[in-house]
């Protein structure tokens, strides 16, 4: 298949609520999903807001929003994907979920960067490792908020087709959001999802929204919005691959290694 039709879900994030959340979901996309998708894709933490309240709002591997995200997924013959609070023996994850109930698909992404400014590395603990999903004939990789500022560590060494972040991203710093998603799209050569949050969450941060999909020029599918929608586009991969053999600039990336 050389389209995929991906959708981005931003809306508001009931404070430490995951039920509340989960209820809203499921009415919001019963709702407002008018058209058959390939992939939805929702916000960071999507059950809780980004709190540090880990105790209290963790998840586990096995629990009510992987049941959530595999009902979801059966009911809208879809993929449906964002991060939630996992924990897994002692430690605690923001952990990105890809769901594909088709399939029977439930892979995983460990945020690699956490937010030292808001004492994230303090509750979670970090991953090291990259997850390219393989899906319709495409390569995904996500990522996590955070992680958008490091572009060595988005750089496309895996030749993705698509990457997705996923955050809760200060309006008071929406010109950085706003201006790294497509300075990535356009470095990587690939499209690129941004989906983020609106409103205000527990602790009283305000969340603009602008949640939006980038081709491989660094172009906007969407107009920006910073009210609860779920945009819809179609990409192609056929445009894609053209492209890179037109501008075969990701031969020339310099090599990086990481040492941890």
């Amino acid at each position: 298949m050389s389209n995929l039709r991906v959708s981005l879900l931003q809306s508001e994030i009931q404070w430490e609520n995951r039920k509340a959340n989960l209820d809203f979901y499921s009415n919001f996309i019963n709702n407002n999903l008018k058209e058959p998708t390939d992939i939805i894709i929702l916000p960071e933490m999507f059950t809780s807001g980004f709190t540090m309240n880990v105790k209290q709002c963790h998840d586990s591997m096995d629990g009510e929003t992987i049941q959530w995200m595999r009902q979801m997924s059966s009911q809208y013959h879809t993929a449906i994907c964002g991060s939630v609070i996992i924990k897994e023996e002692e430690f605690y994850y923001n952990r990105f979920l890809w769901v594909d109930a088709v399939q029977n698909h439930v892979l995983t992404y460990d945020k690699k960067h956490l937010f030292c400014l808001a004492q994230e590395d303090h509750f979670y603990k970090a991953g090291n490792e990259k997850l390219l999903i393989e899906y319709k004939g495409w390569k995904i990789a996500p990522y996590i908020c955070y992680d958008l500022r490091f572009p060595v560590w988005m750089r496309n060494v895996e030749q993705a087709d698509l990457q997705i972040v996923v955050a809760n991203f200060p309006a008071k710093r929406r010109t950085a959001w706003n201006g790294l998603l497509p300075a990535r799209a356009i470095e990587n050569q690939c499209y690129l999802a941004g989906v983020n949050r609106i409103g205000v969450d527990g602790i009283g941060i305000e969340y603009s929204g602008d949640s939006n999909l980038y081709n491989y020029e660094g172009e906007a599918l969407f107009a920006n919005q910073s009210e609860a929608t779920i945009q819809t586009a179609t990409l192609d991969k056929n445009k894609l691959d053209l492209y890179r053999r037109a501008y075969p600039f990701l031969k020339d990336r310099d090599l990086f290694r990481f040492d941890s």
